[in-house]
């Protein structure tokens, strides 16, 4: 056998591991900073809504909106980012104009948007984040350790 097939054996197995728990730590870390960053410009009264903004892998837990979710890749990796309060979307997206009977008055819930705003200033810094860290596991040399899985 040639010299170093055995090295790059061991390198091409252990490489798919690798990339998985690169892209796994960035999603991770991009998913915290993107709902942080939701409970720092979502509207506070009693702090609910805040409070129910989070993410998980995979679906969202039940009764729940879901504010975003990545496209699951070929090994099932997703992240859900959602909101259990049901008023997130009234808040996110507003109310439709309507007049309430005798007072003349508009009654409407206006938009106080805290998830677009968010997704729109993190999307490609958290895209970015995913790709390095992906290309930075498949040039490292060497079997993955045990504190990398």
């Amino acid at each position: 056998m040639a010299k170093g097939v055995k090295e790059l054996e061991k390198k091409l197995l252990a490489m798919p591991k690798r990339v998985e728990i690169a892209a796994r730590k960035a999603m991770e870390k991009g998913a915290d900073e993107l709902v942080a960053m939701m409970k720092r410009l979502v509207p506070v009264d009693q702090g609910d809504l805040r409070d129910s903004i989070g993410w998980t892998w995979g679906e969202a837990p039940k009764g729940s909106v879901v504010l975003a979710e990545s496209e699951p890749d070929a090994r099932g990796l997703k992240i859900t980012v959602y909101a259990t309060d049901y008023k997130a979307r009234w808040i996110e997206f507003g109310t439709a104009d309507r007049n309430t009977s005798g007072t003349g008055r508009p009654n409407k819930f206006v938009a106080q948007p805290f998830f677009f705003p968010s997704y729109r200033t993190l999307r490609k810094r958290i895209q970015s984040r995913i790709k390095r860290e992906v290309k930075k596991a498949i040039r490292f040399v060497g079997p993955v350790t045990q504190s990398e899985a």
